[in-house]
């Protein structure tokens, strides 16, 4: 078995966390609070943009077309939503309190 089977497994396993992971997220989005559902949608934006990245260098790996731009896409997705999640959390440092 060489090194490149080794990486299928990872990343196999990495779409397999990641798919486990929008359970919590999708049961947040049904809350009543409007701000665990904006959070909730956020996560939702992260785990499915890293479910697309690993899951394009999975098939990238495995298949013999590429797949890169499903992996491209899937980044960018990710960095969309740490840009919100890092603004938001700026915005909410540099409000004073009363």
């Amino acid at each position: 078995m060489d090194i490149r089977d080794w990486f299928d497994w990872i990343f196999l396993g990495l779409v397999v966390l990641q798919a486990l992971g929008l359970v919590p997220i999708v049961r947040r989005l049904r809350e009543l609070d409007s701000a665990v559902r904006f959070n909730a949608r956020l996560d939702l934006l992260d785990a499915v943009g890293s479910l697309m990245l690993f899951g394009g260098a999975l098939l990238s790996s495995v298949v013999a077309e590429s797949w890169l731009w499903l992996a491209v896409t899937g980044f960018a997705l990710m960095s969309a939503g740490y840009t919100v999640k890092g603004v938001r959390w700026l915005r909410a440092r540099h409000r004073p309190t009363a």
